[in-house]
């Protein structure tokens, strides 16, 4: 074949070239697409551990940032948000917060001076979680621990007029960060 004198010659080349990139850059739009989903399908089982079942099977799927920004990954039904939390970081573990938690919980990631939610929120941990301190809600320094599965009312609760402990206890309940405008009551364990 003559593929020099002729323009047809190239016209071939130029096509199999251009069918060359096509097919890798399809096979690799495929492969992002094929990590996008399991990434996504990693957040949404992520999720979805830190919340009764009733709750997580109709509920929204979102990661909040660090300024309490939402990114929805599955729109839900109910009134519940679950976000998969981050396990590289302490103190972001997987959660389920009903509409007065998010309030709250936008607010202490923004270092507002006290919650917004005008109401008690419940918020779910059954997947456990880490944290630095049972009495400063902003430390950064301490030691991380080790909290498993519990759920929280977020409301600031007195332990004086509670008779509730503030010292991490592994059952039962304690207050969380009394004293603090971000004071809660942590229930150790399922409901």
């Amino acid at each position: 074949m003559k593929i020099h004198k002729s323009g047809y010659g190239i016209v071939v080349a130029v096509c199999i070239g251009a069918l060359a990139l096509y097919c890798a850059s399809t096979r690799t739009a495929v492969h992002a697409a094929n990590n996008n989903d399991a990434s996504t399908q990693a957040k949404i089982a992520s999720a979805i551990s830190a919340g009764p079942e009733d709750i997580t099977r109709d509920a929204t799927i979102a990661e909040m940032d660090a300024k309490g920004n939402m990114t929805v990954i599955r729109k839900g039904t109910n009134e519940w948000t679950c976000m998969p939390g981050d396990p590289n970081s302490i103190a972001d573990p997987p959660m389920c917060e009903d509409k007065a938690s998010m309030q709250w919980d936008y607010a202490f990631r923004r270092h507002l001076p006290k919650p917004l939610n005008t109401v008690p929120g419940i918020t779910y941990m059954l997947a456990g979680a880490e944290q630095r301190s049972d009495s400063d809600p902003y430390d950064k320094t301490s030691p991380p621990i080790k909290i498993g599965p519990h759920w929280m009312i977020m409301w600031p609760f007195d332990p004086k007029l509670t008779g509730l402990p503030t010292k991490h206890k592994p059952a039962g309940a304690y207050i969380m960060w009394a004293g603090s405008p971000y004071a809660h009551v942590h229930v150790m364990g399922r409901p």
